[in-house]
């Protein structure tokens, strides 16, 4: 990994910390184009009662009103988890070449792990690097979930 890409991931878990704290399950995106982040995303599922509010797709709707258009084609996305389907589908649709991911995800994994979407006949294949910051990245999900473990309950 290079200082370069060290730094976009280092911005990608620093969004990941912030949905931490959210009570969030911690996933940060950043968008980088140009060597500059355009876009910043993480997991809002929760609060917003949302399904669709991955950090991908926070990365990629605010990437697209910053740019001014829905291809990304000239642009990166670091993420610290291994894309879902759905995320691996909007960075297919938004024609992202390059994904960077820090864990994988054993149970949704769609760059490879359970399945890889991008190698599949559709008509943009990105490519796709895993491994990025991997301890750091799976340390944070280990704490949220143990935290998260330790909590009281509701009864039903």
């Amino acid at each position: 990994m290079t200082e370069y890409q060290r730094s976009f991931m280092e911005a990608a878990l620093a969004a990941a910390r912030e949905a931490f704290d959210e009570g969030e399950v911690p996933v940060g995106a950043v968008i980088v184009r140009n060597g500059e982040i355009v876009s910043v995303g993480r997991n809002r599922r929760e609060k917003a009662k949302n399904a669709l509010l991955h950090a991908e797709t926070d990365a990629i709707q605010n990437a697209c009103r910053a740019l001014g258009g829905w291809r990304l084609w000239n642009c990166e996305l670091y993420v610290t988890l291994e894309p879902c389907p759905m995320c691996a589908g909007a960075v297919i649709n938004a024609h992202i070449p390059v994904v960077y991911y820090g864990a994988r995800d054993l149970k949704n994994g769609a760059c490879g792990t359970v399945a890889n979407l991008f190698e599949m006949p559709f008509t943009f294949h990105p490519e796709c690097y895993g491994g990025f910051m991997e301890a750091e990245c799976s340390a944070l999900l280990k704490d949220f979930f143990k935290q998260l473990r330790k909590q009281p309950r509701p009864l039903t």
